[in-house]
């Protein structure tokens, strides 16, 4: 699929065979794009991390980028609680919205949680929450439904 005058390159011939992605280009790139990703993640989770890389930057330090985040790592939906929230007023002064500190908490509920998975979520959520923002994470057990 390239110009015809790149079909008798074998530098670009070369160039172009490793786009196709490898597993272990795939991981050099995401390490040169950013991509959040710590090496253990199944080969699709990988390719969407560092796929998802640069729109994840742009959203770095908002709910929504932190819930791609783990969501892309962990192929979960986190629970997200914070302090923050936005108001407006036609009045100065008016009340400030949110709690007086700030705070963060990420919940995710995995089917068999392990100890890696919560240092996972913690270096994740460190990464991609607010700067200035206190946290705490948790991998708990997801419900079982009763009907199974």
């Amino acid at each position: 699929m390239l110009p015809a005058v790149f079909a008798e390159d074998e530098l670009a011939q070369r160039l172009v065979a490793g786009l196709d992605a490898p597993v272990d280009f795939t991981r050099w790139l995401g390490g040169w794009v950013g991509a959040e990703t710590d090496g253990s993640e199944p080969e699709d989770r990988l390719r969407a991390a560092v796929a998802a890389a640069a729109y994840l930057h742009r959203l770095r330090g908002t709910r929504r980028g932190l819930t791609e985040s783990v969501r892309l790592a962990f192929g979960v939906e986190p629970e997200i609680s914070e302090s923050g929230a936005a108001d407006w007023s036609a009045r100065p002064l008016g009340p400030v919205p949110g709690e007086r500190r700030p705070r963060l908490h990420v919940t995710l509920r995995l089917p068999d949680p392990a100890p890696a998975d919560e240092q996972r979520l913690d270096s994740l959520v460190a990464a991609a929450r607010p700067a200035h923002m206190p946290y705490t994470v948790k991998a708990t057990a997801s419900e079982k439904n009763p009907e199974q």
